[in-house]
């Protein structure tokens, strides 16, 4: 169930509350997602904290489509933002971004039950009163599935009954309060948690929720990768679907190469009109073309080897010793995907840009989840 809160006073209390709590939020782009926390609300703008390299702040955030996500209450909201620049917070360098406009509300509890729950010993009283022990099968923010370590005969629990429930489900989040079974099976039974949990319990309990919905986000999106990767035909020149490095340099396509994405084969071709052109028989998933100076000769040939690959396949304009905010306007002018200035340090984040931008333009799914590499102190 989705609502959408229109009214600005009431999408202001929401972000304030969020502030307030300094709680979690996922920055999402079309290519990656970046977690952080809301740090701060003025008249104009929300300052969230910066976990990314500058110029992916500046530039990669202003992109069409950027939007937060993040838990409140019994679900959580998501809503479309626009990147204003960085901000300034107290001492705090943040990343601004406009206020928006609506929430869209998704109710966690009919949408999301957390299945992956590891081994998790829960206590159960009844008003018999009996003590039992049971695993935990899954859980919500309104309720959870239970499996009893023993039978359970009518004369010892029923639907309807209200329990006394204690489930310590991970380090610092220990839930202690009553349900009412609403289902019962064998030794499978659902609660409904009764009266709701506390807040001071709730808040946490959402945000573990809200956490493991985007893993599992991403374990979707990675399973349709490695299904797709699987039906596709083979091709003679480059394996089909693979990511081909536009570069004269052999050390760094050896870089490159242990970086990459296992699931997607690697190669390199010189930077030649002739030998993209042939390269695109084999259909790549994703051009990385290399620019590796800012003179004007080296900008004409790479200018006219992305033409080349415009409308083929997505091109991520990668640059070495060449600074990121001119590699962006560049990447802008040129149509590519986006703009990466490289160094080994950042081989977490170009492995998780590129499965981004090959999900993006082949095989659908959810962004990848960017590492953390903040710089903007």
């Amino acid at each position: 169930m989705a609502t959408t809160i229109k009214k600005a006073a009431q999408v202001r209390e929401i972000l304030q509350e969020a502030c307030a709590r300094r709680e979690m939020l996922i920055l999402v782009t079309p290519y990656l997602r970046y977690e952080s926390t809301f740090a701060g609300l003025d008249k104009d703008g929300l300052h969230v904290a910066a976990t990314m390299s500058r110029e992916d702040a500046v530039y990669g955030l202003k992109t069409p489509g950027l939007k937060i996500r993040f838990p409140h209450g019994f679900g959580f909201f998501e809503a479309s933002v626009e990147m204003k620049g960085l901000g300034l917070l107290g001492q705090r360098r943040t990343l601004k971004l406009s206020l928006p406009s609506s929430l869209q509300e998704n109710d966690q509890r009919v949408a999301f039950r957390v299945e992956r729950v590891g081994r998790v010993t829960v206590t159960f009283s009844t008003p018999r009163p009996d003590l039992f022990l049971a695993s935990l099968s899954d859980i919500s923010v309104t309720g959870a599935r239970l499996h009893s370590s023993e039978d359970l005969p009518p004369e010892k629990l029923g639907v309807g009954d209200t329990l006394a429930i204690t489930i310590p489900l991970v380090d610092n989040l220990n839930i202690n309060g009553h349900g009412v079974v609403r289902h019962l099976r064998g030794r499978s039974f659902g609660v409904e948690f009764k009266p709701p949990l506390p807040q001071q319990v709730l808040d946490p309990l959402a945000r573990w929720v809200f956490q493991q919905r985007e893993e599992e986000r991403e374990r979707l999106a990675r399973r349709l990768e490695l299904g797709l990767e699987g039906a596709r035909p083979s091709a003679p020149a480059l394996p089909p679907r693979g990511i081909l490095l536009v570069s004269s340099d052999e050390a760094l396509e050896a870089q490159l190469r242990e970086a990459a994405p296992a699931s997607h084969p690697f190669g390199r071709i010189p930077p030649t009109a002739q030998g993209v052109r042939e390269s695109l028989l084999s259909q790549p998933a994703l051009a990385l073309l290399h620019l590796k100076a800012l003179n004007l000769d080296e900008r004409r040939r790479t200018k006219a080897l992305a033409e080349i690959l415009q409308g083929h396949c997505p091109l991520l304009l990668l640059g070495t010793d060449v600074e990121g905010a001119v590699l962006f306007e560049l990447a802008t002018e040129w149509r590519a995907s986006s703009a990466l200035a490289w160094s080994p340090q950042r081989s977490a984040f170009f492995q998780r840009l590129v499965q981004g931008i090959i999900r993006r333009h082949q095989e659908g799914g959810d962004s990848p989840m960017a590492p953390q590499e903040p710089d903007l102190a």
